[in-house]
This record gives structure tokens, sequence and C-alpha cells, in this order.
């Protein structure tokens, strides 16, 4: 199922074909530098098969990102519930977030496949609001949050229950903003530029 398309992606569900890069994603040290956990083989197989299903019954979730160019799968982006955020987080609120095979980083893939769910999820889904929200010190994530035209919540920052005592540094996250009528304003902007 495809979500959606932008100039060099295509967004959609994942195929059995994706696992390598479940595997690879959420096994790379510099692409989980800011999460607590690694997961081995079998457990991004798990989250494999849970993402996928995910997407085949609520439409939300972490879909791939592949290139049109060569077919090759190199991240996710989506857009999932956050209620376990209570009470950071509004129950109900959509969070956009992603991930990307370190070796594409640096050529705007990810700001170009968050814009393009933005617009997903403003226009199609007919979303009121859009958060994300990071590590504290996670620059690569919050310039593309502040890229895509998001803005950092002034007293929003929160410890994240998820993330153990064992790892008191990435504790701290940051929460970015956009509601529908920015994103409107902004893309009345940008058509007028």
């Amino acid at each position: 199922m495809i979500i959606t398309e932008t100039e060099r992606l295509i967004i959609r569900n994942w195929r059995e074909t994706d696992r390598d890069l479940a595997y690879e994603i959420n096994s790379d040290e510099a692409v989980m530098e800011f999460f607590p956990f690694r997961r081995n083989r079998a457990e991004a197989d798990a989250f494999f098969a849970r993402v996928q299903s995910m997407i085949a019954e609520t439409g939300l979730g972490l879909y791939v990102l592949e290139l049109k160019e060569s077919g090759e799968a190199i991240g996710y982006c989506g857009l999932m519930r956050t209620d376990h955020l209570e009470p950071f987080v509004p129950v109900g609120t959509i969070e956009i977030g992603w991930r990307l095979v370190a070796r594409h980083w640096g050529k705007g893939l990810v700001s170009e496949a968050a814009r393009a769910l933005l617009a997903y999820g403003f226009g199609k889904l007919g979303l009121n609001q859009i958060v994300s929200f990071a590590v504290h010190n996670n620059v690569r994530s919050t310039t593309v949050m502040a890229r895509i035209g998001m803005h950092r919540v002034e007293g929003g920052d929160f410890d994240h229950p998820n993330v153990p005592d064992t790892h008191p540094h990435l504790k701290r996250h940051v929460l970015y903003h956009l509601s529908v009528a920015e994103w409107q304003a902004q893309q009345t902007e940008q058509a007028g530029s």
C-alpha cells in the first residue's frame, strides 16, 4: 500500500523484503544513538511485524521510504498516536517521527518525506495538530523539525517515561508542534514566494 510519494521517494507500507531494513536501522549504533536500546534480529522482526500490521489496520504507523530511482528501502517516516505519553502530550495527538540508514544522511530525504506526511496528515487525514519530540541534544532530529516548519513548545520539555533510569542522558526530551492553521499559512506563504 502506497501512502504518498515525493519527487524522490515512495512512502509505503512494509513488504517482506524490508525485514533487513528493520534490522539494519534498529541495530545501527549511529542511527540509534539517542535510543536506550538496540534490537537484535528477532526483536527487529517483531518490530517489522508490529508496524506492518499497524499500518494495515489503522493507516497510521512508520512507513517505509523507498528511493524511486533505485527501489532501495532506506528508512522510515510516519505518523503515530502518542497516547503512551499522557500527560506530556494529550491523548489522541499524532506524532511524526523518522529514522534513516546512515549512508543516506545529509541528502534532505527525511525532510522531504516529513513534509509529504505533514500534507497527508493535515490534508487527507484532517488532523488538527502534529507533534514531534526527541532527546534534547538530538540536533539532527530537531533541525528537521524546524526545517519542516514545526516550533518548539515553550515549557513542553519532558522526561520520557519509557527511557530507563540506566540512561539518564536520554530521558530529557523536547517537544515540537505544528497546527493545521500554521501549516496552511506556511503553504500559502510558500505558494506566494
